[in-house]
Formats: structure tokens, C-alpha cells, sequence
């Protein structure tokens, strides 16, 4: 089975953007993501939707 989620990290790269740039983005919730725990996840279908400029 494929994984359905991103890391910070792993959106990082794909956005080109540093580790803290990322972070932020994802905090103030401009990012697609959830809180698992202590852990942020970007789920890859509204984050490739997202990306595609198809909403948020």
C-alpha cells in the first residue's frame, strides 16, 4: 500500500523551500495539513490539489 501522507520535510523539497519556511506555512494553515499527535501530516491528495491551485 502507498502512503497517503507527506512530512513537513517532504513538502519542503517538493516546494523548494527551506525546513522553517515550511513549518510556518503549515502552522498558519496556508498548507493543507493536520496534527497527528506532535507530529504534522500533509495528506498527498489535498496537498497535490492544493499545489495544482485546485483549493486548499
Amino acid at each position: 500500500m502507498e502512503r497517503q501522507t507527506y512530512t513537513v520535510d517532504e513538502i519542503a523539497g517538493v516546494l523548494g523551500v527551506s525546513r522553517s519556511v515550511a513549518y510556518e506555512q503549515v502552522r498558519e494553515g496556508a498548507i493543507p495539513s493536520m496534527r497527528l499527535g506532535k507530529r504534522w501530516i500533509i495528506p498527498k491528495a489535498r496537498f497535490d490539489a492544493w499545489l495544482a491551485g485546485e483549493g486548499a
